[in-house]
């Protein structure tokens, strides 16, 4: 019997520095940051686009609920993704 691996994952959103968002998956925050900011192993996207921010994360039981959810984000304009962050930032202080 296979055993299923429910791994926590993390969906994060980087602010990059010339403001574009980056969406992606993880199963670790702080690694995944510091790639994208300083090694060879960062996103493409994010190596031309260096000091990179956190700005949002949220973590799922499976990288299928992370996959699907990085999906939804991506699909998501600017506009959109600038609410959750606005949303995400007003839940943190409350």
């Amino acid at each position: 019997m296979k055993i299923k691996n429910d791994k926590t994952w993390y969906v994060y959103m980087l602010r990059c520095s010339d403001d574009t968002l980056y969406t992606g998956i993880t199963t670790n925050l702080g690694r995944r940051i510091n790639e994208h900011n300083e090694g060879k192993s960062g996103a493409k996207y994010t190596r031309a686009r260096r000091p990179v921010e956190l700005v949002y994360s949220e973590s799922l039981h499976g990288r299928q609920l992370a996959s699907k959810r990085e999906v939804e984000l991506k699909n998501f304009t600017k506009s959109e993704k600038e609410k959750i962050l606005t949303d995400y930032r007003y839940s943190a202080i409350v």
